[in-house]
């Protein structure tokens, strides 16, 4: 696509400072880190986000985050890591291009994106059964 920022810095339009290179993924380092290490995953093949990605380009992507997390913490000396993916705007996702982001995580450092909800044992049956009927579908 061409005024997607990241189809830009595949092509080389824009520069970013990369971490890994292949023939259909590209792994650059995010200007507006939320982290030290933050690394960014991108498959070369636009889309708008994971749905409409194809399965073989994220799967390329997540074989790369794979590969690349681990080395991101320990190069960072970070504890652990995240690998998040944000889908559609209610879910924060600013570039329309599907993208894994690469978060070092310490013991301590007081990040806590998971506010829990009351689920019964029950209503998380319910809910498995509504993504099994999709998922067969």
């Amino acid at each position: 696509m061409q005024d997607c920022i990241f189809c830009k810095i595949v092509r080389g339009e824009l520069p970013s400072i990369k971490v890994y290179e292949d023939t259909h993924v590209l792994a650059f380092m995010d200007i507006e880190p939320v982290a030290v290490g933050h690394v960014l995953v991108i498959p070369k093949e636009h889309a708008k986000n994971l749905y409409d990605a194809s399965e073989e380009s994220m799967t390329r992507a997540f074989r790369v985050a794979h590969r690349i997390g681990p080395s991101v913490a320990n190069a960072v000396g970070a504890e652990g890591f995240h690998l998040t993916m944000n889908n559609g705007e209610a879910a924060w996702q600013t570039v329309f291009h599907p993208h894994l982001h690469i978060l070092p995580r310490y013991q301590g450092d007081h990040h806590d994106p998971w506010k829990k909800q009351d689920r019964s044992r029950e209503e998380l049956a319910a809910d498995a059964q509504k993504i099994q009927t999709v998922l067969d579908n």
